[in-house]
């Protein structure tokens, strides 16, 4: 049976593969489009196990955010020629989609989760490998809860942070507290969230410092404590200088707008090395 245009269009849009690879896979299968669906999965399959030791550092960061929930979904991929590929930011769009309406408790319950023609989105990704020739896994799934959140999209795909409140406030200002997440990557919230590891990393460093210096060694103790207080100025949120306004600290700008109002939880995922 030849093998026809319009069943290689409704091959392309069921599997999202190339015209010669639908073409190629539909008359391998004699026209039997689930054997030609087959013939496709494999071929990603087989690149997929073929690529698995390769990078993927590039890829695609989208968030978004519904009420009490907000997500973040990250697929990776090798290059960032595919990373800019429509079809490629429609598909982590379609996962985002999932998470927002079914909101998954880890990554691997996203990946079980079918889209809409019924397969996983981990089969989707593997089907994605086979058209590209190209290392892809879902590198992130985050997500916040609270009285009300927010989202925001670093411009060029590669950076997104989520946020949640206690309460209700204007976008306006969810969104600068977004901002500030993505502009200054806070490591907690307050100091009291900060990893214990952390503290006693810093307090080390900075006595190591001290020494290096020539500091009395009875001194150290005030001076990693000096340095541990710039630390958390500097790296948990509440504490930072706001980004509009370094006259004020994030806090600060907050009970500007209501005494009662702070951040409950926020998330940062970024596919850039700095």
């Amino acid at each position: 049976m030849a093998v026809t245009m319009a069943d290689i269009a409704h091959l392309r849009k069921m599997s999202g593969a190339g015209m010669m690879d639908c073409k190629n896979a539909l008359q391998e299968a004699d026209n039997d489009f689930e054997k030609a669906m087959e013939i496709i999965r494999k071929k990603g399959q087989a690149v997929a196990a073929k690529r698995s030791d390769r990078d993927a550092s590039e890829g695609c960061v989208l968030a978004a955010d519904n009420g009490d929930f907000a997500a973040i979904v990250a697929l990776k991929c090798e290059t960032d020629f595919v990373a800019k590929n429509e079809d490629f930011i429609a598909l982590v769009k379609r996962f985002l989609d999932v998470a927002m309406d079914k909101k998954p408790a880890n990554l691997e319950e996203l990946l079980a989760l079918p889209l809409s023609d019924g397969r996983s989105i981990e089969n989707h990704i593997t089907d994605r490998i086979g058209i590209t020739g190209e290392k892809m896994e879902l590198g992130f799934y985050e997500f916040v809860k609270g009285a009300i959140t927010v989202s925001y999209i670093h411009p060029g795909n590669k950076l997104a942070t989520i946020v949640a409140f206690n309460q209700g406030l204007e976008h306006r200002v969810a969104r600068d507290i977004a901002m500030q997440v993505a502009a200054m990557n806070p490591v907690s919230i307050t100091p009291d969230e900060v990893p214990q590891k952390v503290v006693d990393l810093e307090i080390e460093v900075a006595k190591d410092k001290a020494r290096q210096a020539g500091k009395p060694e009875n001194m150290l103790d005030r001076i990693a404590q000096g340095a541990l207080q710039k630390f958390f100025k500097e790296s948990t949120l509440l504490q930072q200088e706001f980004i509009k306004d370094q006259s004020i600290t994030v806090l600060q700008y907050l009970q500007q707008q209501d005494k009662a109002l702070i951040t409950t939880a926020f998330k940062r995922v970024t596919l850039n090395l700095e």
